[in-house]
Order: structure tokens, then C-alpha cells, then sequence
């Protein structure tokens, strides 16, 4: 498909821009490497069950492990933070050791995020992903946030306020410009990942708060793809469907439905919605010059009511940032890392309305915004 094409189909803002209507994004999905390999690697789910079994092995030698001889990955997050407050004490300390190993570990990393030009002068960065919907990751991210600051760092560490499931979604309203919330009181949005693939309605609350500090979820559709391991045309097809059945509930409940998209997607996102590099975890080849997953969707979903379907994409971190935007405006550098598979990452700078009439945050539909790489 052509580049004049996919304008057409998804030509009210830019994929993977560096210019939102909130926010400027300094930077995201940065690749740094230390000695031992990618930064990524240290702060990631993986990681942490690398590090509860190394505390498990001594213990196994002796036959004194108190998880038996279930593997360290297939233990699931409920059952570590139900051990956090058993009568287990060695379980118990297990865990915790590991949960100090691996704050340690995120100290570290944020320390060297914080180091790099694209992060200088981080006020504040939030904790999403899989790992911090837990006791034992609340732990680790506080944990971490205490060892940065008795080495006299100011920076405040925290936990993301929405559940990450959610936050991906909400997430995707400010990827929109301001008139679809004064005509829509909805928007479709997806959340891609490795394993899972999520889509919902998110209703803005546009009347009860313009800053969207109100935004929900009001349904939403799981899918994990991972199970069913479909070729990349069947999970676009399956995600079309999903999307087609939301739509139809949402005009059922009398919702007003925008006719936008907003997705989350891993990787590096190019201006015209192809995946540069960071989606060898998605079913088959998302990185292929054939393959543009906006163009496929509009071409599914080519209209939501009456009117053209817009649609637009950005990195899965990124996205699950932009769920914090109304919780950051006491601050003006501000990023996000998200623990999962890898460790996804974001840095934001607010931008400051023109006199508070919220002009600058129209200023993205003119089309005139720096794009990734600006």
C-alpha cells in the first residue's frame, strides 16, 4: 500500500510520533547495553525468576526448598505474594531476598537510564508492566526508589496508577486530538503483546474532566494469542472481530462511538504504522516492509458509524505512559518502564498550554509535529 494511501485511511495524526497533543516524547523503547548484555535484561519478569532460583538452589542441595520442585517460572505472582504474609517464614524469605536482588537490579537500570541525554532531568518515573500488578512488584519498585534515594537521588519511583492491563488502553485517548472527545464520548483501543492481545471501549468522561483523569474502561476482550500460536493474517482477522463485536455492544448501549483506534503495539513505530525493530515476540513477521497493521485494521474496519475509520499507533510503552498524563502535571520531565517480557521504556516532557485555552494541544492537528528521530 502506498504512502499517500495510508494517509487517507489514517491521516489525522502520526504513528509512532515524538509530538502528542499532552506531550512531547523524548525518547522511547531505547535499546542501552552494559558488559553483561542488553540493560533490558536485568529488570525484566525473566529476570526476577532467574533470581528466586538462585536463591532456591542452595536450599535444594539440601532438600530444604519449600517450593518443591516446582520450575521458578511456572510459580504464578499470586502464589509468591500469598507466601509474603504465610506462616512460611523460609518461603517467606525466599521471596524477599529475591524481591532485594531484583530491586537492586532496577536501581541499577534506572540509574543508567537516568545517565543517558534523552533521560536528563527526570523528575518522576512510573512502573508499569505485568510485574508491578503484584505485592512483590509494589515491593521492588519501592524497594528501588528507597536505594536511589540513599544515594541522594531525587527521583520518585512509582508504581503506575491504573492496572497495567487498563493503563494500555486508557493509554491510547491521547493518542487522539481534542475534537473527538467534544463530539465522541468513546474510543476503541488495543493493546498488542507477546502473549496477550487486548482490545476495549475506554469512555473519556470528557464532561466530568477535560485533563480525562476520569477515563475508563467499559468493556474489553482478551485474547491469548500465544495459546493458539495463529499465522500474523489470522491474528489480524481475529483482532478485526473483536473489534467488530465491541462495536456493535457499544452501539447498543447507546455509547458514542469515535471512529478511532488507538493501538499499542511493541517495537519501534514508523511513521506510516510499519514496526521497524521489537516485534519478534508477535505472531509472525510484524516487521516486514508488506505489512502495515493500521492499513490492514482500516481495511477490515473501514468505517465505525458513518464515518472514515482513523487509526493510530504507537510503542506499547509509550502508550501505557500516557495513561499517567493528568497525574504528571506537577512535574515537566517524566518517563515510564514497564516490566515484562523486556523492559519497556518512555521519557516525557509536558507541554504547557497557551494561556490554559488548551490551543497547544491542537496544535497536533495541523499535521505539522516532529515525528520519531526528529
Amino acid at each position: 500500500m502506498a504512502t499517500d494511501e495510508l494517509v487517507k485511511t489514517t491521516g489525522i495524526a502520526t504513528h509512532g510520533a515524538a509530538r502528542l497533543p499532552s506531550v512531547d516524547i523524548d525518547s522511547f523503547n531505547i535499546e542501552m547495553k552494559d558488559e553483561d548484555g542488553f540493560l533490558g535484561d536485568r529488570a525484566s519478569k525473566g529476570a526476577f525468576r532467574d533470581i528466586l532460583e538462585r536463591w532456591r538452589k542452595p536450599l535444594r542441595k539440601t532438600g530444604e526448598d519449600p517450593f518443591g520442585s516446582e520450575p521458578s517460572e511456572e510459580i504464578s505472582k499470586k502464589t509468591l505474594d500469598d507466601i509474603l504474609v504465610g506462616d512460611d517464614t523460609e518461603a517467606s524469605a525466599v521471596v524477599h531476598s529475591a524481591i532485594e536482588d531484583f530491586a537492586q537490579e532496577l536501581a541499577y537500570v534506572t540509574r543508567r537510564f537516568l545517565k543517558s541525554k534523552a533521560w536528563a532531568k527526570t523528575e518522576r518515573i512510573v512502573v508499569g508492566g505485568g510485574f508491578r500488578d503484584s505485592r512483590l512488584g509494589e515491593l521492588a519498585i519501592a524497594r528501588a526508589e528507597i536505594i536511589l534515594k540513599s544515594e541522594n537521588s531525587k527521583i520518585d519511583l512509582q508504581p503506575i496508577r491504573h492496572h497495567p492491563d487498563e493503563a494500555g488502553l486508557i493509554g491510547a485517548l491521547h493518542l487522539a486530538p481534542t475534537w473527538i472527545f467534544e463530539a465522541y464520548d468513546s474510543i476503541l483501543a488495543v493493546d498488542i503483546g507477546g502473549t496477550n492481545i487486548r482490545c476495549g471501549v475506554v469512555e473519556s468522561s470528557w464532561k466530568k474532566a477535560k485533563d480525562l483523569s476520569k477515563a475508563s474502561i467499559w468493556k474489553s476482550e482478551l485474547w491469548r494469542h500465544a495459546d493458539d500460536e495463529p499465522t500474523r493474517e489470522a491474528a489480524v482477522k481475529r483482532l478485526a472481530k473483536m473489534l467488530k463485536g465491541l462495536i456493535a455492544e457499544a452501539e447498543n448501549e447507546g455509547f458514542k462511538l469515535a471512529p478511532f483506534i488507538g493501538i499499542a503495539c511493541p517495537g519501534v513505530i514508523n511513521e506510516d504504522g510499519s514496526i521497524e525493530k521489537g516485534a519478534q515476540n508477535l505472531p509472525g513477521n510484524w516487521e516486514s516492509s508488506k505489512f502495515n497493521l493500521p492499513a490492514s485494521l482500516a481495511e477490515g474496519i473501514p468505517q465505525i458509524g458513518e464515518h472514515d475509520t482513523a487509526i493510530v499507533m504507537h510503542n506499547d510503552g509509550v502508550v501505557q505512559g500516557l495513561s499517567e498524563i493528568p497525574f504528571m502535571q506537577d512535574v515537566e520531565r517524566w518517563g515510564v518502564l514497564t516490566i515484562g517480557t523486556g523492559l519497556g521504556n518512555a521519557r516525557f516532557t509536558n507541554r504547557r498550554k497557551d494561556g490554559g485555552n488548551g490551543k497547544d494541544r491542537d496544535s497536533t492537528e495541523n499535521g505539522k509535529k516532529k515525528s520519531k528521530g526528529d
